[in-house]
Formats: structure tokens, C-alpha cells, sequence
């Protein structure tokens, strides 16, 4: 397995890569936490949007500037630095209920993963050898997929805890602080220390990691590759020079398909989507969404170990055209669904709210003020009421069980609203695989793609630039899912995503160079080349 790459290297990157679980235990986290706090707050349908969105703001300025912290002061204390802020906006979240706190605290863990994931894919891809390196920077991905599914068993686990959020978002607070000490006894990115010229430094950290006595070799195709690169400014990527321009378009494209081909939203709004399909409660809702995370990690297992076999090109192949397969299943399913989703966010709107209080302070005995509000509310949101009523008595935050007339009321309903058992699960399934398809293709090779296909003195600088693309275009798709969504309905963004997904295919097929077995120093002179 990790055979021709040292336990050493092997156990570098794996502590780097440990930024890839805390970002994707962050990344997935908002999809339950939202389905608690936004009814402990009492957030608008805006404001859910806002709250998933804090966390882009943050990861998109850190991406603007993050590059030139990578390139000026290293990619190991980039790494140190983030997972200390990791750990400081955690903690800011803890004690405090208020939108405007849970917004600062989401900004700097913004910051934090996007700084942490372009530095350690950078860090990774500079320490690993050069037949493994696939393996090695595809792991960060891997623990990204990991973290992700480890947001989705939290959610599960804490769903119908009160204040279960709050250690939704503490759990991280020990492993951020672990690696950020980690980080500090491994050695700097051999290739930062050449940059900086100190190439005797860099020639002990090359034979700690290759576990050889003499590095004089690498040290030196390193060396001259860097001097050739090392007279890069920021702007020369939009030159002509070298193919940098070209080089930059394909690396910004390709990470224009993994946002538009739209599986962020499914992750942020997993267990939203899924309740809106007819997964009641928000159990339910958890329960299929860490399905969705468990086979994201299946799937990204294979890709991550046989990448160096096959290719990165292949697998983005593979998995652009099964998405595109799984997309139109998943459209067609939805329109046969019909699926309102007006209901997702009205179940926790703010009259949703001012009814519960309402109810608490009137102890109406016949009930019909509370009955008028609630036939007044109900049209929109016929099968919700039900299943929140409980969850909300059992947080404690309303000390009554809400909308007991709600209930009645709904119950009678809620038949002919019944989604087609077959229906429901169809929609899982094409959901899965979709989600399949791309943690085989797009989700890991893209990053392995965008590492490789950049030299190396502005290799930060150059991922920082399609770092916050991705999160640019992340942060507006998200912004305006829900809204979306409730203008073309669910179907018809299924089917945009599918045309999305086909263009990616093509764009692969034509533009993005097979890389296997290439040091960094090969690929880029054969792209400077073309």
C-alpha cells in the first residue's frame, strides 16, 4: 500500500492531512446544525442562507490572501496557523446564543479550512515522491469525505440533544489544537526551503523523507526547476509566457465544473434536501444524509488508491459521465415528486415561531385564536409542524409542546401528501450515486490536478487564485440554492446540473493533461511546452 514512500512522508502527510477532516467536519456540520439552531433562533429562510454563507466569506478571503502567506512564510506554519484559528473560532461559538456571534465564529473557521486545504495539498504534493504523490495528496480528500461523514454521525447523534449544536461545533477543539502541535515537529516543505535558499536544510529534510543518505539528486532537479520559476510575479499567470495563461483557464475551469455540477449544496443542504423528499423528521433527514456521507468515503477510496495506476484523467472521466447519468434520474424522480420546497424553510419561520410563543402565552381553552393561526400557517407547511412540535419541547427552548393544535390538524393531511415509497427511495438512490460519481472523479482529482499542474515558486499563489474561485462560486450557489430552487423547482436544477456535468466531460476529455508517474518538475516543463 504505501510501499515506495517512507513511513516518515507517509505519516507527514497524514498529519497534514488532518486539515481535511476538520474542514470536512466543518463543511458538513451546518446541514444539522442549521436543523436545530434555526429553530432555537428562529432563523429566516434568508438567514439559514446567511449562516451556511458566513463560513464562504471567510473561506474566500482567506483564498485571496492566503497564497501569499503560503509562499512568503511557509506551507507547514500556513498549517499551524490555521488549525489554531480553527480552534479560536470554535471556541467563540460555544458559550454564546446569537446569530451575530455564530456568524464571527463561522467567518474565522472560513478562513481557517481554506487556508489549511490550499497548504497542505501545496505541503503534500511537495513532499511526496513522485509515484505516490497521487495517493498521498488524494488522502487530504479522503479525510475531507471523512469529516464529512463524522458531521453527518454528529448530527445524527446529537439531533434531539438540547443544545446539541454546541457540541456539534466543540468536538473539534481538541483535534485542531492536536495538530496544530503536530505540525510544529515536521519537517518544512523541502521545496519552500530551497525558495528561501537554504539548501542544506532542505537536502536533511529530503533524506529524513526518502529514507535515503544521499538526496543530492532531487535536490538538485528541484533546484534548477526552481530557478527557472522563481522569477514568477503574481501577474505572469495571466501571461503567455510558459503556457501560464492557458495553464491558469484550465485550473480555474475545472474548478468552475466542481461548483456548477453542484455538490456542495447537496452537502450543505443534505438533510434539508432530503426532508423535502419525504424523509420526516429531522432524524430521518440525518440518518439518509450520513448515508450520503458514508459513501462518499467508500468512494473515494478507490480513486485515492489507484490514481497513480490509472490516472487522474480517467477517474474524472468515469465520474462526470455517471453523474451526469445520475442527475437525470434524480430530475425526472423529482418532477414526478413534485417536491414544494417552500416547506423546508417556512418550517422554521419566524411566525412559525411567534405561534409557538403565542400558544404559550394564550392558554386558550377552546383554542380557536390558536386554531385561526394555525390554519392561517398550515397550507405551506402540512407534514412539518408534526415532526418539529416534539423536537423543539424536547430542546427545552419552548417549555410547552408547541402547535399541540398543529398536530391534530395536520394529521388529517398529511395522507395525501405521502410521497410513493418507490419514489422516495429512488430519489436516495440516484442521490447516492451521484454522490458516488463524484468522490470518484471531480471531488479528489481536481485538487490532485490543480497541485500538479503549477510551478513551483508560485504554486500558492496560483492555488490560492483557484482556491477562492471555488469558493467564490461555492458561496453564490449557496447563497441562492434554497431560493433557486423554490423558483424552477428542485427537477429543473437537477437538469442544469446535468448539462454542467456533461460540459465538465468534454472539458476533461480535451484539456486536462494525464499527469501518472511525471514529477512535478516533468509536468510542468511539458506544459510550459505545449
Amino acid at each position: 500500500l504505501i510501499s515506495g514512500c517512507g513511513t516518515f512522508t507517509f505519516l507527514s502527510s497524514a498529519v497534514a492531512a488532518v486539515s481535511g477532516l476538520l474542514m470536512g467536519y466543518e463543511l458538513g456540520l451546518i446541514s444539522g446544525a442549521l436543523l436545530q439552531m434555526s429553530s432555537i433562533l428562529a432563523l429566516s429562510c434568508k438567514e439559514q442562507e446567511i449562516v451556511v454563507s458566513s463560513l464562504l466569506f471567510g473561506a474566500l478571503f482567506a483564498s485571496l490572501t492566503g497564497g501569499f502567506l503560503i509562499d512568503r512564510f511557509g506551507r507547514r506554519l500556513a498549517i499551524i496557523i490555521a488549525s489554531s484559528l480553527l480552534v479560536l473560532g470554535s471556541v467563540i461559538l460555544l458559550p454564546y446564543e446569537s446569530y451575530g456571534i455564530l456568524i464571527v465564529g463561522r467567518i474565522a473557521i472560513g478562513i481557517s479550512i481554506s487556508l489549511s486545504s490550499i497548504a497542505t495539498c501545496v505541503y503534500i504534493a511537495e513532499i511526496a515522491p513522485q509515484h505516490r504523490r497521487g495517493l498521498l495528496v488524494s488522502l487530504n480528500e479522503l479525510m475531507i469525505v471523512m469529516g464529512i461523514l463524522f458531521a453527518y454521525i454528529s448530527n445524527y447523534a446529537f439531533a434531539s440533544v438540547s443544545h446539541g449544536w454546541k457540541y456539534m461545533f466543540g468536538l473539534v477543539i481538541p483535534l485542531g489544537a492536536l495538530q496544530a502541535i503536530a505540525m510544529y515537529f515536521l519537517p518544512p516543505s523541502p521545496r519552500f526551503l530551497v525558495m528561501k535558499n537554504d539548501d542544506e536544510a532542505a537536502r536533511k529534510v529530503l533524506e529524513r523523507l526518502r529514507e535515503t543518505s544521499d538526496a543530492t539528486k532531487e535536490l538538485t532537479v528541484i533546484k534548477s526547476s526552481l530557478k527557472d520559476e522563481h522569477q514568477y510575479s503574481f501577474l505572469d499567470l495571466f501571461r503567455s509566457k510558459n503556457n501560464m495563461r492557458t495553464r491558469m483557464l484550465v485550473g480555474l475551469t475545472l474548478v468552475f465544473f466542481v461548483q456548477t455540477t453542484g455538490q456542495p449544496n447537496i452537502l450543505f443542504y443534505a438533510s434539508t434536501v432530503l426532508k423535502s423528499v419525504g424523509f420526516q423528521s429531522n432524524e430521518a433527514a440525518s440518518l439518509a444524509s450520513t448515508g450520503v456521507g458514508a459513501v462518499k468515503v467508500v468512494s473515494t477510496v478507490p480513486a485515492t488508491f489507484f490514481v497513480d495506476r490509472v490516472g487522474s484523467k480517467t477517474f474524472l472521466c468515469i465520474g462526470s459521465s455517471v453523474m451526469a447519468v445520475s442527475l437525470v434520474t434524480m430530475g425526472l424522480v423529482n418532477h414526478n415528486i413534485r417536491v414544494n420546497f417552500t416547506n423546508v424553510c417556512r418550517s422554521q419561520s419566524p411566525e412559525d415561531f411567534f405561534l409557538q410563543r403565542l400558544e404559550n402565552l394564550t392558554d386558550v381553552t377552546n383554542g380557536s385564536l390558536k386554531d385561526l393561526f394555525a390554519s392561517m400557517a398550515l397550507p405551506e407547511r402540512l407534514s412539518f409542524d408534526t415532526q418539529r412540535s416534539p423536537d423543539i419541547a424536547r430542546t427545552g427552548e419552548l417549555n410547552r409542546t408547541a402547535l399541540s393544535g398543529g398536530k391534530n390538524t395536520t394529521g388529517s393531511h398529511t395522507e395525501s401528501e405521502e410521497v410513493p415509497v418507490v419514489l422516495k427511495w429512488l430519489s436516495l438512490a440516484s442521490l447516492l450515486v451521484y454522490v458516488a460519481a463524484f468522490s470518484i472523479g471531480l471531488g479528489p482529482m481536481s485538487w490532485l490536478v490543480l497541485s500538479e499542474i503549477f510551478p513551483g515558486g508560485i504554486r500558492g499563489r496560483a492555488m490560492a487564485l483557484t482556491s477562492s474561485m471555488n469558493w467564490g462560486i461555492n458561496l453564490l450557489i449557496s447563497l441562492t440554492f434554497l431560493t433557486v430552487t423554490e423558483l424552477i423547482g428542485l427537477s429543473w436544477v437537477c437538469f442544469i446540473y446535468t448539462i454542467m456535468s456533461l460540459a465538465s466531460l468534454a472539458f476533461v476529455i480535451v484539456f486536462i493533461p494525464e499527469t501518472k508517474g511525471c514529477s512535478l518538475e516533468q509536468i510542468s516543463m511539458e506544459l510550459a511546452k505545449q
